[in-house]
């Protein structure tokens, strides 16, 4: 991705259905794997966006559902948003405004660190480079309005 779209209200831009493709990579084995589903992000009461993904992960062959939901907050300003886990926990904060957001997640003795690039008004992407003592990976997700 070259140029980048900036976003002013990111929680109205989430806001919908979004066919969703993930590409992981142990960097380590060589081993890769695929997702391929959905991401909804509806409204949560109180404010903010309910992101539920939902689909099918398969890793060396073998297909399993898979699913994950997390809580995308109002930010301090429209263009971003307080990322938590489905328990209210924190994970990342993110600010679209120019397009392009990076941040990082340390667990446990693990960093997750990710970059937000947005195409377009129905195309984005992330991209996490997870690291610790028993992970190098890769995971790179584009997203795709759906309707």
């Amino acid at each position: 991705m070259g140029e980048f779209w900036p976003v002013t209200d990111v929680l109205a831009h989430l806001a919908g259905s979004w066919r969703t493709e993930r590409s992981v990579r142990d960097l380590a084995s060589g081993d890769t794997g695929a997702f391929t589903g959905t991401t909804v992000f509806a409204p949560l009461d109180g404010g903010g966006l309910l992101h539920r993904e939902s689909g099918t992960f398969t890793w060396r062959g073998v297909a399993r559902p898979a699913e994950r939901t997390l809580r995308f907050l109002p930010g301090p300003a429209p263009g971003a948003a307080d990322v938590r886990f489905a328990d209210g926990r924190p994970f990342h904060d993110l600010d679209l405004t120019t397009g392009r957001h990076t941040s990082e997640h340390p667990c446990a003795a693990d960093l997750y660190r990710v970059e937000y690039t947005v195409a377009d008004a129905d195309r984005w992407r992330t991209v996490w480079r997870v690291g610790g003592p028993a992970k190098d990976l890769l995971l790179t997700t584009r997203y795709t309005r759906v309707g």
